[in-house]
């Protein structure tokens, strides 16, 4: 089978997770055969359609623009048995680089006039290749994909040439809950699979790729702060993630939510591990942390007997965890206190700092 997959995201690497559920898609599709190229819109130049007509008229078949689109794109996508359409949703649809992309479309149709499955057409020059859409959203619902989903139905739907609509919300979360990515992508894969052999994905590895992630409280608190950290520091997405920082905390609960998204949990090995946090300065609390099984439970007060007791004032830890401060200095200069498995706390930190 020869597959033609197209992304449209503007971004690469770590920042575009259509590009990586689009890489696990494409995996799947090859171990089951397929021939698959991927084509990325962002290096293409592939100007807008300007309306002329000229491909219905002057030059049947043919667009006006001598660009990529016209001698590359449009070829390969006539000659594809099936087509990938792998875009970011956005403001609740395709992005502007896969819409262009689908209307200099154009010159696959004819100008006449017929009426196919009781609504009005234009008749295809050729017949058009099998179509999947794969998006990505960073709403944690699945209707943010209603509208996208009622447009690609409208254009592939009625004449069966959509194989599978795969959709991720939530996306951006996926980063920071390492197990549920793991078994997101490899649905995706078993997704390629199951398209090249069977043409179809099933239920099952749909329910999978689309599974909850991340709560709604949760995920709105983390996303509030990403972002206040971005305006505070004066970053961009882009910027924060290269720079590896860290959003800031600005309350016990904020904490509470982001530290064991930081915490080496494998360092606790089988044990139980109970963590204390006794917090000083202007923010007087206590949290404490329990590590079992490969979960983080996150609690406010005091736990007797913890394994390590941190006492700090808030800012400082806030400091430290954000790269503000550097947590052996400020250990060394006694600025915080630890009690307790002094070895565990730091392997337990591996992912932030490195305060011993």
């Amino acid at each position: 089978m020869k597959i033609l997959a197209l992304n449209s995201s503007p971004h690469s690497g770590g920042q575009s997770k259509t590009e990586l559920m689009l890489n696990h898609l494409v995996e799947g599709m090859r171990d089951a055969g397929a021939e698959v190229e991927v084509v990325n819109l962002r290096q293409k130049a592939v100007k807008n359609c300007i309306g002329c007509y000229t491909c219905w008229t002057k030059t049947p078949g043919r667009c006006i623009h001598k660009d990529d689109m016209t001698n590359e794109l449009f070829p390969k996508w006539l000659k594809s048995e099936l087509v990938v359409y792998a875009t970011p949703l956005y403001n609740f649809t395709m992005n502007a680089e896969m819409k262009v992309f689908f209307e200099r479309c154009l010159p696959a149709l004819e100008p006449f006039i017929e009426l196919r499955d009781n609504r009005t057409a234009h008749p295809w020059r050729q017949a058009p290749s099998q179509a999947v859409v794969l998006s990505v959203a960073g709403f944690p619902e699945m209707s943010v994909f209603e509208q996208l989903s009622n447009y690609v139905k409208f254009l592939f739907g009625r004449s069966d040439a959509l194989w599978a609509e795969i959709y991720r919300p939530a996306a951006e979360s996926l980063s920071m809950i390492e197990d549920k990515k793991e078994e997101v992508l490899k649905a995706t894969v078993q997704a390629g699979r199951e398209l090249v052999k069977s043409r179809r994905v099933s239920v099952e590895t749909l329910a999978r790729i689309q599974q909850p992630i991340i709560d709604f409280p949760t995920f709105a608190q983390i996303g509030n702060l990403f972002w206040k950290s971005c305006i505070d520091e004066g970053v961009t997405p882009k910027e924060f993630q290269e720079k590896k920082m860290v959003p800031r905390p600005n309350s016990i609960k904020d904490f509470m939510i982001l530290l064991p998204l930081g915490l080496n949990i494998e360092a606790a090995g089988k044990k139980t591990v109970i963590l204390q946090f006794k917090f000083s300065g202007d923010l007087k609390d206590s949290c404490y942390f329990v590590i079992e099984n490969g979960n983080v439970d996150a609690k406010e007060g005091t736990q007797e007997n913890p394994d390590i007791t941190i006492e700090t004032p808030f800012e400082l830890w806030m400091d430290i965890i954000t790269g503000k401060a550097d947590g052996q200095q400020m250990f060394r200069e006694q600025k915080y206190k630890v009690n307790g498995n002094l070895v565990l706390m730091i392997q337990l930190f591996q992912k932030e700092s490195d305060p011993g």
